[in-house]
């Protein structure tokens, strides 16, 4: 089920995710509720290295990144986030505290804790902007840095 978008325009700019991670709970619970949503997972990752050789490879519609990352990862979620705005491809931070030192590099941020709903919402909010499109509500706890 689609929240707030038809889900013809979201399958459209939004199919394949990379998550960033470092979270096991949380990263295997957003794995799950995407695939569950229809999206493909192109991985789920802690490491901000492993982000970067993926998002090299291309074929990715968005990354949701925490900006905290395992120290021995190779960078941050903003390193991660500044990587993939090079490539060319949106940014949702998911995390504690938003950064506002990295609103060039991200699309919008969705604060932790959040729902499945939420996140949902957050990624057809990023899908309707990515069409040119002003989402009419943006979920409890998203910030669209685009706006």
């Amino acid at each position: 089920m689609v929240f707030g978008l038809g889900k013809s325009a979201v399958e459209s700019k939004v199919k394949r995710i990379l998550i960033v991670e470092d979270e096991p709970l949380v990263a295997f619970d957003n794995e799950h509720f995407l695939h569950e949503a229809g999206f493909e997972v192109v991985a789920t990752i802690d490491r901000a290295d492993e982000a970067f050789r993926l998002i090299a490879a291309g074929g990715i519609d968005l990354v949701m990144a925490d900006v905290k990352l395992s120290e021995l990862g190779g960078g941050t979620g903003i390193d991660v986030a500044r990587v993939a705005h090079e490539a060319g491809i949106p940014v949702i931070f998911v995390t504690g505290e938003c950064p506002t030192e990295a609103r060039g590099y991200a699309v919008g941020c969705l604060a932790k804790p959040y729902s499945q709903r939420e996140l949902h919402a957050a990624i057809d909010a990023v899908a309707m902007h990515m069409a040119g499109e002003k989402p009419k509500r943006l979920p409890r706890g998203f910030t669209l840095f685009a706006e």
